[in-house]
């Protein structure tokens, strides 16, 4: 599996929404249970900033590679390594040798 090892800018957005269900009863009692084996992935919003132009093809060639579909491991600034999908990136031209490059990395679980 492809490792994605280029270090984001700061600052970078973690993003949770847990898998719940939720059952709300005629009295307004509500209850919720978590749903599936892995309730919380995360996913984090990067910025690659003021990188050359050769880290800049770099990054968008490992993104254009995997096309969404295929994960890599990536370690958080947080969270720690695990097993993540890009589906939406864009970069940012500034100016000659000064890019910036912007994505969101979603937590998958796989074997």
């Amino acid at each position: 599996m492809a490792t994605f090892t280029y270090t984001p800018s700061f600052e970078a957005t973690e993003s949770s929404k847990p898998r719940v269900r939720k059952t709300q009863f005629g009295d307004g009692y509500e209850q919720r249970v978590r749903f599936g084996l892995n309730t919380d992935p995360k996913e984090w919003t990067l910025t690659f900033a003021n990188r050359t132009d050769a880290e800049r093809e770099n990054i968008l060639a490992f993104l254009d590679a995997r096309a969404g579909v295929e994960s890599f491991d990536w370690t958080s600034p947080r969270s720690g390594a695990g097993k993540f999908v890009c589906e939406e990136w864009q970069a940012t031209l500034t100016n000659c040798n000064n890019n910036q490059i912007q994505a969101t990395f979603r937590e998958v679980f796989e074997p």
